[in-house]
């Protein structure tokens, strides 16, 4: 629940988390990787109460990509069991707290229990009016820009797709655009993560390893994004991006009717 003495005036409004380093910080201390994706998985749900906590409107999690399928089978099988397990033991205080829970992506390779437990949860809090909270599992965002072009076509044959029509069919169209994306590890990179939505997000690379991750260090990156102009292109900060569309296609309208210029 929202705590109001935490408030951050210009607070990023959809922040989405690459949970990047478990399975270093494991190495690092001796253990396998899967001991770090154990710890790793203790941290979210601090940072999602910590997000909900300070007025955060949506939170996505990147918690396992397409790309990961590559890895080792005991790994994943260990981030299938860390899944089911969040989604038990949270379940009542993501209810309790108002939280809009979903998950993203590919998930056809989980187990149907699982399953049966994420499409429980979405179907219970999906009028929930607290914070967006979104898992991004088996996600990438080249699949999800393809999956929209490809839906649009096969309703739309023959017409031009505008951003609109893209964004609509994307797996969480109402999440809209990230205003801050944050990458824990120390790689510098987005890896294939929400790309379109991405487009004007503001980008936070921390050394920390994902379990050594903590809500305070979550608060002073918020803390520091929300001091930074975001002017959309434009000279000066503006509101948003459709703020900044707005005046574009104004200005572009009175040049347009001013041959002399």
């Amino acid at each position: 629940m929202q705590d109001t003495s935490k408030h951050i005036p210009n607070i990023p409004e959809h922040v989405a988390i690459i949970m990047d380093g478990n399975g270093r910080w494991a190495n690092a201390r001796a253990h396998s990787r899967v001991w770090g994706h154990v710890r790793g998985s203790r941290v979210v749900s601090k940072i999602v109460e910590e997000a909900d906590d300070l007025g955060v409107k949506a939170l996505t999690l990147y918690a396992f990509s397409s790309e990961n399928w590559c890895r080792p089978k005991d790994e994943i099988s260990t981030l299938f069991v860390l899944l089911k397990k969040f989604l038990k033991v949270e379940r009542n205080r993501i209810i309790e707290n108002d939280i809009m829970f979903r998950v993203v992506g590919d998930t056809s390779g989980l187990p149907k229990e699982t399953l049966n437990l994420i499409h429980d949860l979405e179907s219970t809090t999906r009028s929930n009016n607290g914070l967006k909270l979104t898992f991004a599992f088996g996600y990438g965002s080249r699949n999800e820009i393809l999956d929209s072009v490809n839906k649009f076509i096969q309703a739309h044959p023959g017409e031009a797709i505008t951003e609109e029509d893209l964004s609509s069919g994307f797996y969480a169209p109402d999440l809209g655009d990230v205003d801050l994306l944050i990458r824990t590890g120390g790689d510098q990179r987005i890896s294939n993560f929400l790309l379109w939505q991405s487009a004007y997000a503001e980008l936070f690379f921390t050394a920390t390893k994902w379990p050594d991750f903590k809500p305070k260090e979550f608060k002073s990156i918020l803390e520091s994004v929300s001091k930074r102009e975001r002017r959309f292109g434009a000279v000066c900060a503006k509101g948003d991006l459709d703020h900044s569309k707005q005046e574009a296609q104004i200005n572009r309208e009175s040049l347009a009717g001013n041959a002399h210029v």
